[in-house]
């Protein structure tokens, strides 16, 4: 007879896999529930046609006639593309605005994170009037942080017979997942759990697409009144947009990507409720400033300063998606196609890598390119432009880049750069985006349920409205870095939705495009060293030893602290933030002059003590195991 001790130990065993077990049952439905569901829909949508004309209605857009033009002038050896850099947030939601109404026959929509405030409901509003005068209007979306609202996708099911969605590797066959879902998740099938879509795209007739790093959330555009993004897009039109049509449909055909029929919470709501439904106007918190973006997007003269005289008439461009068999089987040679062509770039650079990235945590793959390129004879300069943990809201991420500021100050020769929480440069792009509003006027009582902000579960980083960065000392607006660009010798550019970490590497699918122009590559380049700047950035540099003996005593326990996977404690670190004095100019932190004009400002600088603060110190030293997931 098993002894107490025993039964407890069993019982830690079997519990965890019963319970997912329960959760499993019932996980797919059968065929029968679908065709009923499927016939439903078939019988209840809606049928309203707001267009009769050919062109569906199409209203006229200069972004696209460029694309089309780019088009008809390409050869098969000569290329000719129009890009265009969306840095600030309103032009980078207005050009998308306008390509929608813009389209003549179909609009592809690919996404990580699709909200219901202002923005998520604006873009999903755009999109079904698209389809409603007789686009073909396709959404997919990583299931685990879009919609998450059987009832709304039921709507979206039955709003015309132009649109279809589809949900990418749901949790358990739902479209929404409730925290105990998602811990059984981890539980019972950890590795699908963990692989999701990451790719970013908006494409219309095949023509002209956007990709980069922006969700469909109001932080990405300048629209959250406490905490708001730094992100960038770009906007391609020309044979790129071939691929990108191409990889869409293979994502659109894969397994993974589920209808909604086929989703459990969802075909019993359909069932259940088998009448017509009605497509609702939208709630927005800030409907003037919705009102702006709309008018914009069809006024000539602003779409001309602001999108057309931006655009660069460049040659050769050239899109890279990870095939969805990246998560299925990851050894195949083709299926990381976008990750390792950036990892090839990187290890070609000759004289200055730039790179921007909101996690600084680099995989296997990535450290040892960097290790050689620092070991060359004239190693190339490499500026890396990131978040502090007083500007992130992955925490948790950030403790694993503290953990090994060492490793990428000597081993990988970086110059770090960390974004300050109230940087004055993004605060400009924010007033641009709310001219003629006040986002601070509006109680939140007044807020739709639609649009209200909800806390979500999340373990893999920024994931919803409920994500909130580490309490400050200081007061003010606050934003984040979001994204993830790279400049290569000044020569050419990528602009995606890869954040060169582990995650990325392994886990999420990344999509992107390459720019080869020099132009390009310049304007990338000074959009990205503007968030640098001193004003904008503390500097990590290590730290200048009071004591030198004790000093170098202190660095080596720290070397060997935090080579452990486990009990890294040693809490003085090799490196800390500096920032520069009044009236001294920038400089290099391997210049001689540095300590004199830079003056230290702690290791977690305007953090204020608080459990995500005793949190990211408790990871640093028992997290390195996780990396990998975060």
């Amino acid at each position: 007879m098993p002894y107490p001790h025993q039964l407890a130990r069993i019982a830690r065993i079997i519990l965890p896999g019963l319970f997912a077990a329960t959760m499993l049952q019932g996980c797919t439905l059968s065929r029968a529930q679908i065709r009923r569901a499927d016939a439903v829909v078939a019988a209840t949508t809606d049928q309203q046609t707001s267009c009769t004309r050919d062109d569906h209605c199409a209203q006229p857009s200069p972004l696209l006639d460029a694309a089309t033009q780019a088009l008809a002038a390409s050869t098969a050896e000569q290329p000719v593309h129009v890009v265009t850099l969306l840095d600030d947030s309103e032009p980078a939601l207005v050009a998308r605005i306008n390509l929608i109404r813009a389209a003549r026959h179909s609009i592809d929509v690919q996404t990580y994170i699709w909200d219901q405030d202002d923005t998520g409901q604006l873009v999903l509003d755009e999109l079904v009037q698209a389809a409603r005068r007789g686009v073909q209007v396709r959404i997919l979306a990583d299931q685990l942080f879009s919609f998450n609202d059987p009832a709304l996708l039921d709507r979206l099911a039955r709003v015309s017979p132009n649109l279809q969605v589809r949900l990418y590797n749901p949790t358990f066959h739902k479209a929404r997942t409730e925290p105990v879902e998602f811990a059984a998740g981890l539980l019972c099938c950890f590795v699908q759990f963990n692989q999701r879509m990451h790719n970013k795209l908006l494409l219309v007739d095949d023509s002209i697409g956007i990709t980069g790093g922006r969700n469909y959330q109001d932080r990405y555009f300048n629209w959250d009144d406490d905490f708001d993004y730094i992100d960038r897009d770009v906007m391609v039109g020309g044979p790129a947009a071939r691929q990108m049509a191409a990889s869409f449909a293979l994502f659109w055909q894969h397994k993974r990507a589920v209808p909604l029929t086929h989703l459990r919470d969802v075909n019993r709501r359909m069932l259940a409720d088998g009448s017509p439904v009605t497509w609702p106007a939208p709630h927005y918190r800030q409907p003037l400033r919705v009102a702006q973006v709309q008018q914009a997007a069809e006024d000539a003269a602003w779409l001309q300063a602001w999108l057309v005289e931006p655009t660069l008439r460049v040659g050769n461009v050239e899109y890279f998606s990870d095939l969805p068999s990246k998560t299925d089987q990851p050894e195949k040679k083709r299926a990381q196609d976008f990750t390792r062509h950036i990892m090839a770039m990187v290890g070609d650079a000759k004289h200055e890598v730039l790179l921007q990235t909101p996690y600084l945590v680099m995989s296997r793959r990535a450290q040892g390119i960097f290790k050689r390129l620092h070991r060359n004879a004239e190693p190339p300069r490499v500026i890396v432009s990131t978040n502090s943990l007083a500007s992130t809201d992955a925490f948790a991420v950030y403790a694993l880049s503290y953990k090994h500021r060492k490793r990428y100050l000597k081993t990988f020769g970086f110059e770090i750069h960390e974004l300050k929480p109230h940087a004055p440069g993004p605060a400009v792009d924010y007033e641009l985006a709310n001219l003629g509003t006040d986002a601070s006027t509006l109680p939140p009582e007044t807020a739709s349920p639609a649009s209200a902000t909800r806390t979500r579960f999340h373990l893999l980083g920024n994931r919803g409205s409920g994500s909130r960065p580490a309490p400050l000392r200081s007061e003010g607006r606050r934003f984040g870095l979001h994204a993830k660009s790279i400049v290569i010798d000044d020569q050419f550019a990528m602009v995606g939705s890869h954040n060169f970490d582990p995650r990325s590497d392994h886990y999420n699918t990344e999509a992107g495009v390459i720019v080869y122009d020099a132009r390009f590559a310049d304007q990338l380049r000074h959009s990205i060293l503007r968030d640098t700047e001193p004003e904008n950035a503390w500097v990590v540099a290590p730290r200048r030893p009071e004591v030198p003996v004790l000093g170098d005593l202190s660095e080596a326990i720290g070397s060997v602290s935090e080579q452990l996977p486990l009990f890294d404690l040693w809490p003085f670190r090799y490196a800390t933030s500096y920032d520069l004095d009044p009236g001294c100019q920038p400089m290099r932190a391997s210049n001689p002059g540095f300590y004199a004009c830079y003056a230290p400002v702690g290791d977690f600088p305007d953090v204020a003590l608080s459990p995500k603060l005793i949190i990211t110190r408790l990871i640093t030293a028992f997290g390195a195991g996780v990396k990998g997931i975060l």
